[in-house]
């Protein structure tokens, strides 16, 4: 089976009702805060106005991994990066060099996806989904 990569589908569906945010930050990451999910989901305008979401899109040369300097992310096969906490120095220098501030930093550490689709399977509106991804492409 080939690498995946989260893909957000249509961001004009989503109604925020942050089913993805709790589903990642419960599944993967063990906890009950919405923090805690690599996948943020934002009101542009107020109420009025449209969500923005923002996930990992599986960079080929991840400009995260280049700006740490503790060497605690590592380039993940098909796209994206793998995260080793115990190597992690927190001085968020990923989370400033995502060039879509798709990282979010909790506590000092990056929350980073891993790209298993837990928040999809829970988006009520298909807003996000997994793609299958072609080695030369990602």
């Amino acid at each position: 089976m080939g690498k995946k990569l989260l893909s957000v589908r249509d961001s004009n569906r989503c109604i925020g009702c942050y089913s993805c945010m709790f589903a990642c930050a419960r599944v993967v990451h063990h906890s009950f805060s919405p923090h805690m999910s690599a996948v943020q989901v934002r009101t542009q305008g107020g109420l009025q106005g449209k969500f923005s979401v923002s996930v990992c899109r599986g960079c080929g040369e991840p400009q995260c991994e280049q700006a740490c300097a503790s060497g605690a992310l590592t380039a993940r096969s098909g796209g994206g990066v793998i995260l080793d906490v115990d190597k992690c120095s927190g001085c968020g220098s990923c989370a400033k060099a995502c060039p879509i501030g798709a990282i979010p930093l909790e506590e000092g550490l990056p929350i980073i996806c891993k790209h298993c689709g837990v928040c999809a399977q829970f988006c009520p509106h298909s807003v996000l989904g997994l793609i299958s991804c072609e080695e030369d492409l990602c």
